[in-house]
């Protein structure tokens, strides 16, 4: 019962940071101290709500929390303490979510804290910051990752990050919250897009740790891609990439045994996929193709749908994966879309020349574990276990997701003489 408590709790917290962050923004300004405020108040909660209980309005309560930190941090200015203190004050926490003023309604359907977490996604991908910054900010923001955890995906230090995280918090000081202008949100668009990638591929497949998926995550990416869908609902690249998730998130009841071990896409129970789930994404992935040329998002959804639309393993349509991958490398310089045309060459023409194709990656892939696991899979299927098992150890070696190296290492022990 403890543990289920302490999962909805930190359910919650994650769900409301990023609205919780936005209000005191959109109120205050000054993004770096209202970021530190509400990771304070976010402690505060995890500390006194297993004890007290969780609040009945339980982003009213992180407000009103961080809001007292952030003006506690603004003491240094007292015409501004007084003003934003009587403002806290006086204002009730459900008026830190309604729509500033002079901007309206957020529209049919759409929430204003909603709304909130929209403005803080394109905010944190703004042009001043590098493409590197846009990326660690959101993903400490929006996503709700640990720098730890962030500086894990990106394989660098945690200082390191933490670094990269403050001079990002820095240089957006002054910048006011507010949704990007038509001609500014296309340009943020692609940032944000690939932002929200990146936090559902760390919700699908953790790049450490004890567990293989961080559900959460996931989901929590998927929520935010359909917001904003909600925004831009003719954009072929948003539904391009919502369709991609949902597609691949009807795999994850499948993913994994009884004991958390993995068990990848070609020996997968697939009565327990979400059969919802893939009419929902199949048919966003044919919206997406109809809504103008052909983009990355959209050409991995329809792999995607592909690979969910065949009942089995061997009913998979690899010949026509194979024509996507060809659209798909051509257009981007990503390695991983490389590596995924290697497996299909394999699949299509023999693993030998799939093989080849691998081969002409080396350098390039990283982490470089997911080149090693391929290598081995397709080094196995050509009948040399010595080279398969070496190399499925040296991908074991290279991840730090534990069930990926369990799952790498017992496919190299099966291979010993």
């Amino acid at each position: 019962m403890e543990r289920t408590t302490d999962v909805i709790i930190e359910d919650l917290l994650r769900r409301n940071a990023p609205q919780v962050l936005g209000a005191l923004v959109r109120r205050y300004g000054h993004f770096d101290p209202a970021e530190d405020s509400v990771q304070e108040a976010l402690i505060a909660a995890a500390e006194q709500w297993p004890r007290d209980g969780v609040p009945d309005n339980p982003r009213g309560w992180l407000i009103r929390v961080a809001s007292r930190r952030l003006t506690d941090r603004l003491r240094s200015d007292e015409a501004r303490r007084r003003r934003e203190e009587t403002a806290a004050a006086l204002t009730p926490a459900d008026a830190f979510v309604a729509p500033p003023p002079g901007e309206g309604a957020t529209g049919p359907g759409r929430a204003p804290s909603e709304d909130d977490t929209l403005t803080l996604l394109f905010l944190c991908c703004h042009p001043v910051l590098s493409p590197a910054a846009q990326i660690a900010l959101t993903l400490r923001a929006v996503g709700g990752l640990t720098t730890a955890e962030i500086a894990r995906a990106h394989l660098v230090p945690e200082a390191t990050m933490a670094q990269r995280i403050s001079r990002a918090k820095r240089t957006l000081r002054g910048t006011r919250f507010r949704r990007p202008d038509a001609p500014d949100l296309d340009q943020r668009l692609g940032a944000a897009l690939q932002v929200l990638y990146l936090i559902f591929n760390e919700g699908y497949t953790a790049t450490a740790g004890p567990d293989l998926t961080r559900t959460d995550l996931a989901r929590e990416a998927i929520r935010l891609t359909r917001a904003v869908r909600r925004l831009l609902p003719h954009e072929g690249r948003v539904t391009g990439l919502l369709a991609l998730m949902v597609l691949t998130e009807a795999r994850t009841p499948a993913r994994t045994g009884p004991d958390g071990e993995l068990i990848p896409l070609d020996e997968q129970d697939r009565a327990l996929w979400d059969r919802t789930a893939i009419v929902e994404g199949t048919a966003l992935a044919e919206e997406a193709l109809a809504q103008g040329p052909a983009g990355d998002y959209q050409l991995q959804a329809a792999v995607a749908a592909l690979h969910d639309e065949a009942e089995r393993a061997e009913d998979t349509d690899w010949p026509q994966i194979l024509a996507l991958y060809d659209l798909l490398v051509r257009r981007t310089p990503d390695p991983a879309a490389a590596l995924g045309r290697a497996v299909a060459v394999a699949m299509v023409d023999g693993p030998r020349a799939g093989l080849a194709a691998v081969d002409t990656l080396a350098g390039t892939v990283e982490p470089r574990f997911r080149l090693d696991a391929v290598r081995g899979h397709l080094l196995e299927r050509a009948g040399e276990r010595a080279a398969a098992r070496a190399a499925y150890r040296a991908a074991a070696d290279g991840t730090l997701s534990e069930p990926e190296a369990r799952y790498l290492r017992v496919r190299a022990d099966r291979l010993d003489p």
